[in-house]
């Protein structure tokens, strides 16, 4: 069996409201990843999939958010403890993240090039000449047409979809132990999806790279996922392989997720709605006691 790269134990990710007590957005959420393993974190909006990704990150929004309770484990190492230059240190080298919108992570007044190339140069120290070479070889790495020319262009430059692998070239140019990849095909085509969920996918084979997907889209999850965590509520309602999850899922919500996507040819026919959950999810500080679910089941 892989050694675990990842392990999260009891996170409690919460935020400051003034005087009153603070607002917890994830609660008592455990989970491990293996090397080379892809666990998928799926739920609605507002269940706390991104806000996992910042805790690991360390990236929650200050002074409000902080890692209330909790441990996150990388190689046995306790992100939760590390100083803050240490964790500049990890960003981007032990650990690196795809963001959902490529537009707003990369910087419109510096060249594709320049923005992977220093990504190396803060981690690597290699020579300037050094960093542009290995800039030019991920960005082939992630079949970027003529990359020799669209290694000075700048982001407005490209498509969406060659945005979105430039993300993928930065986030693994230094070889990263654990890849969180948040909503990456967001707002692309179809057939754009499919090719950058197979570049993640061969890059990891590459690599061996452990994979944190956070995802609402079922399809992804089926396509990607070797484990399945869901969300509700900031709570985690169920884990299992994929199979186990789409084949046999035992929570209500679960169960109300996959009555929701559609079928061709399935039994409801082709004039037939989908089925929905009905009610909302609860606000952080109107959460009922027990199960949060427990309204909409």
């Amino acid at each position: 069996m892989e050694e675990v790269v990842l392990a999260v134990e009891g996170l409690r990710t919460e935020f400051a409201t003034g005087d009153g007590p603070p607002a917890v957005a994830v609660e008592g959420l455990s989970f491990t990843v293996r090397r080379g393993q892809t666990l998928c974190i799926v739920g609605e909006s507002g269940c706390g999939k991104s806000l996992t990704a910042l805790s690991i990150l360390r990236l929650l929004p200050r002074p409000y958010g902080r890692i209330g309770a909790g441990r996150v484990l990388l190689d046995n190492r306790d992100l939760v403890q590390v100083s803050d230059a240490e964790m500049r240190a990890i960003r981007g080298r032990a650990i690196s993240m795809i963001f959902q919108e490529p537009m707003s992570s990369l910087n419109p007044v510096l060249t594709i090039g320049r923005q992977i190339a220093e990504t190396v140069m803060v981690h690597e120290r290699l020579p300037w000449q050094a960093c542009m070479a290995r800039a030019l070889d991920m960005m082939r790495q992630v079949r970027i047409p003529e990359p020799e020319r669209r290694l000075h262009e700048y982001p407005h430059q490209l498509s969406g979809g060659m945005r979105q692998r430039i993300m993928i070239a930065m986030a693994l140019a230094c070889r990263p132990r654990l890849l969180l990849a948040d909503e990456p095909t967001t707002a692309l085509d179809v057939t754009i999806q499919a090719q950058i969920l197979d570049l993640i996918r061969d890059l990891q084979q590459e690599t061996g790279a452990a994979v944190v997907l956070i995802t609402h889209d079922l399809g992804v999850v089926a396509e990607m996922a070797e484990r399945v965590l869901v969300m509700y509520a900031g709570h985690k309602v169920e884990e299992g392989s994929v199979e186990e999850i789409f084949d046999a899922p035992t929570h209500p919500y679960t169960r109300g997720l996959m009555a929701a996507m559609p079928h061709l040819g399935g039994g409801q026919g082709h004039r037939g709605r989908l089925n929905e959950i009905q009610g909302v999810v609860p606000a952080l500080n109107a959460r009922p006691p027990g199960c949060a679910f427990a309204p909409r089941c």
